[in-house]
């Protein structure tokens, strides 16, 4: 099956239409069990596109790292986090969005292209959802690269920190070694203690009578 490139067709109908400043947005890490929730909004120069842009999961993690490089070099980019202690407080999908609010509001963007099917409430613009949209939209592909290559490097980081749970490879989703980590090693402050694996755990630590 031929999988299409993203196009900028659009940011082309946002600007026909009055907007001035048009950002594709995408987010990364709704399903690890440890970390952040990182989001991107991204503004491409339509005269200097990076060859190559797709949805990050069609990557090799070399070609996101070089790809990331140009669009931080050639286009505005704005990036955000939503911490555990708020993916815990309002649930993952409203971190999520919460991520993508205070990317959009880091470019003070006027329409926001949305990867997805909602459009979170708290943006200051008019925004317009794409489902797939990191596979159709240029600018949600862009956001898409650099969201995931930054919450990769911080999954790193805090690997070294906590070494153990294999975070420098499964980036905090539940891969079985993950879990195996979390039943010995335990839970360290970067999981999150709604998300069910986590929980279950801290339910059985503290069932335990001495």
């Amino acid at each position: 099956m031929i999988i299409p490139f993203p196009d900028f067709t659009h940011e082309a109908a946002a600007i026909a239409a009055g907007s001035s400043f048009v950002v594709g947005v995408d987010e990364v890490g709704r399903g690890p069990l440890a970390g952040p929730v990182t989001a991107c909004a991204v503004r491409l120069d339509p005269d200097r596109i990076p060859p190559g842009l797709r949805d990050s999961k069609q990557l090799t993690a070399a070609r996101r790292e070089a790809l990331c490089a140009q669009i931080m070099a050639q286009a505005q980019v704005s990036i955000a986090h939503a911490s555990v202690e708020e993916i815990d407080s309002l649930n993952i999908l409203r971190a999520s969005h919460l991520a993508m609010e205070r990317a959009v509001a880091g470019l003070a963007a006027d329409h926001a292209l949305i990867d997805g099917n909602l459009i979170p409430r708290g943006l200051a613009c008019r925004a317009t959802s794409l489902v797939k949209g990191d596979a159709r939209c240029l600018s949600i592909a862009a956001a898409s690269i650099v969201a995931k290559v930054t919450r990769d490097r911080i999954m790193v980081d805090l690997a070294q920190q906590h070494p153990g749970y294999g975070w420098e490879a499964n980036a905090g989703y539940p891969t079985k070694s993950h879990l195996q980590a979390l039943q010995t090693l335990g839970v360290t402050p970067w999981h999150r203690r709604s998300f069910k694996p986590v929980h279950n755990i801290l339910y059985q630590e503290n069932s335990v009578t001495p």
